[in-house]
């Protein structure tokens, strides 16, 4: 049933880019059959597509704020694939795996969150909660956040970690950087000022943040135990002849749970401060587009305690972003777990294995009665 289950979503092209409501109409149905009642949150998001979280739940209704001891939460929207790779929407079964876009990150955990909650006796009301946009910015989860949904005791959030239990991860923040100069003739350069070269005097010194600044705070449940800080992007000036106008770059830094983003932040504007003491020229625009809350879940949480008991796995963290934080944004105590390996998400061949998949349905559904029951 579950491989059947996964097959159906699978066969759901619901990449971030196109509405969701397909892959919604299907849970609506499927959730309905095994006893919940369902209600849809929408929004449109920037391109005017309707995108749709939806709620599902047992034991409660949806008057006022629903508050229910456990929510299981999976992501319907799956990264783009090359459309040469036949089994991306058409689940495919070889040496114990199961292939197909969307098989472990994370319509695997959505499968199995369905049929653990079939049948299951519950005396504590249970929510299953599907969203849109995680892979674009953990959009819908944010939207669910802010509207404040849903309350929930404890959350259980697919993401493939090969059923490793995550009780911790860091968070994602980003902003542009654009140094302003004035262009002139490179064989005049006292005519103008080089942004590329007041953009590296910048870097420099961001180099040294990540170096120095960001080492000095340290969480040791986390490889490596501090805020990572990468300029993954830049780019600047027009010709090889002519001084740069113009240099932008974009910044990116992962905060562990115990620092606040903003922390890089004010490095940041320090440093160009600097800049400006030393060049009274110096003009920056300094942007955050993306501040994301990373997440922690105590050691000795009973969820994390059940978790590392059903499956015989120490708990861990992540570096990488999930929508974690917007379930204990909504009261919750978060674990991040599911079938997969996230090394074989987003890549063409996308798989899970079979005894993973199956082995996630009966961890969700011990946790269902333990929590539940």
């Amino acid at each position: 049933m579950i491989k059947e289950t996964l097959a159906d979503l699978v066969g759901i092209d619901s990449v971030s880019s196109r509405s969701n409501a397909e892959i919604v109409q299907y849970l609506e149905r499927r959730c309905a059959a095994i006893g919940f009642v369902t209600k849809r949150f929408p929004y449109v998001d920037e391109y005017g597509l309707e995108k749709i979280n939806l709620v599902a739940l047992r034991g409660a209704n949806f008057s006022g704020i629903p508050d229910v001891e456990l929510a299981l939460v999976g992501h319907t929207d799956t990264v783009p694939y090359d459309p040469n790779w036949s089994e991306a929407t058409s689940l495919t079964e070889r040496d114990g795996k199961l292939f197909g876009r969307g098989s472990c990150d994370t319509k695997g955990f959505i499968a199995a969150a369905l049929t653990a909650s079939a049948n299951t006796q519950i005396n504590k009301p249970l929510a299953l909660i599907f969203t849109a946009d995680e892979e674009v910015g953990l959009l819908g989860a944010k939207q669910l956040a802010q509207a404040k949904a849903i309350k929930a005791r404890y959350s259980i959030v697919g993401e493939p970690t090969s059923l490793k239990p995550i009780r911790a991860g860091k968070g994602y923040s980003l902003a542009e950087v654009v140094v302003k100069g004035r262009e002139a003739h490179s064989a005049y350069p006292a005519l103008g000022a080089s942004a590329i070269f007041r953009a590296a005097r910048l870097v420099t010194r961001l180099e040294l943040i990540a170096g120095d600044n960001l080492k000095e705070q340290l969480h040791p449940a986390f490889d490596p135990p501090f805020t990572t800080l990468n300029i993954g992007l830049i780019r600047g000036g027009t010709a090889k002849n002519v001084l740069a106008g113009e240099c932008r770059f974009t910044l990116e830094w992962r905060p562990i749970p115990t620092q606040p983003s903003s922390h890089v932040v004010n490095l940041v504007k320090a440093a160009i401060a600097d800049e400006q003491g030393n060049d009274p020229d110096f003009e920056c625009e300094f942007s955050v587009t993306r501040a994301d809350f990373g997440f922690e879940t105590a050691p000795d949480s009973p969820l994390i305690s059940l978790m590392e008991e059903a499956t015989g796995i120490a708990a861990g963290t992540v570096a990488f972003g999930t929508e974690a934080a917007q379930m204990m944004a909504l009261g919750s105590e978060p674990v991040v777990i599911g079938p997969g390996d996230i090394r074989e998400a987003h890549r063409t061949g996308e798989f899970v294995p079979i005894a993973e998949l199956e082995r996630c349905a009966d961890v969700l559904k011990l946790a269902i009665a333990r929590l539940c029951g």
